[in-house]
């Protein structure tokens, strides 16, 4: 056998063997957001519920700046072999059209594991806001344009791409308000600094039922068992304005298909662990079912999630670079 078959032959017996063999040490996820946030608590949930099925302690790194994007070409560049993965939102679906200078091809560079978690938006104001009912807000919006003001957490993040979509669908702007981080918009909401925002369910459901916010409607098809009496935008006549966080693992683009594999299969059993289930619930957040914890099923929502919003984005005008 030539020499150059015979290093090829070596060499994928040595990927054939590693694979067989993984994970023989400790996995880092990478999470390119901050500590404490959703997006690290759904990380470190799902990492705590896939080391069990592992084998092997999976340790979560917050690997933080540029609007996630230095965290997520991290994992690009890392070495394809299952022991760096990235857990990243709806964020990673948008990049593509907020950055034209983006430092990674949020398709090419990567291997999809499976989706995690999904959580719905509401639409929520200060308690003392004139409209009463979701019609009431649509129309308030409509006649007072820039004088209501959209408070959201900077270009990219899941409220400003809901304002967006929101805005979008009225055909009317509000003045903006950007804040670093959810945090201080719900304490400036509660304290009617700002009118308006659009947060995850994991953020407002305690303010909405201790009556510190004015809550609309839900962004999902369905009502929420934690804030039953509050409406769908589709009850509320506006269909297509659903917007929901949600979560994806990945690895670096050319991980061997087996590890990926396995990868998948550990997140489903994730999916599926009493704790993780109970915490989500906690979170008012859906862990992902077995057919939507796995690489297809990713693959398939970033594709359309990327087609969806581009052109949102894109007539909206604002970019994060």
């Amino acid at each position: 056998m030539r020499p150059v078959l015979v290093a090829a032959a070596l060499s994928l017996g040595a990927v054939a063997a590693s694979a067989q063999d993984y994970p023989a040490r400790s996995i880092h996820v990478v999470v390119p957001y901050s500590a404490g946030g959703p997006t690290d608590t759904i990380a470190r949930l799902t990492a705590d519920a896939m080391s069990k099925h592992l084998g092997q302690q999976v340790v979560v790194e917050n690997v933080t700046g540029a609007g996630g994007t230095i965290g997520t070409r991290n994992v690009a560049d890392a070495e394809p072999d299952g022991y760096t993965i990235l857990v990243h939102h709806v964020g990673m679906s948008t990049a593509p059209s907020l950055y034209r200078q983006l430092p990674f091809n949020a398709t090419e560079d990567f291997a999809p594991i499976g989706l995690i978690s999904d959580a719905a938006m509401t639409v929520v104001a200060r308690t003392d806001f004139p409209a009463g009912s979701f019609a009431e807000l649509a129309a308030h919006i409509k006649e007072q344009g820039m004088d209501v003001t959209y408070a959201h957490a900077g270009i990219g993040a899941a409220s400003h791409l809901c304002g967006t979509l929101f805005m979008s669908m009225l055909g009317t702007k509000m003045t903006t308000v950007p804040y670093k981080g959810n945090g201080p918009i719900l304490t400036d909401l509660i304290g009617k600094q700002v009118d308006l925002t659009c947060d995850q369910i994991t953020n407002t459901v305690g303010p909405i039922n201790d009556g510190q916010v004015k809550a609309y409607a839900i962004t999902s098809p369905e009502r929420s068992s934690h804030l039953p009496d509050l409406p769908t935008t589709a009850e509320e006549g506006l269909e297509s304005f659903q917007v929901s966080v949600w979560h994806g693992a990945y690895a670096p683009a050319g991980t061997p298909p087996e590890v990926v594999a396995k990868l998948s299969e550990a997140l489903q059993a994730a999916m599926q662990d009493p704790t993780l289930i109970e915490r989500f619930g906690q979170l008012a957040t859906t862990p992902a079912s077995p057919a939507q914890a796995v690489p297809e099923a990713l693959h398939a929502k970033l594709d359309s999630e990327i087609n969806r919003w581009k052109p949102i984005i894109e007539a909206a005008g604002e970019f994060a670079d």
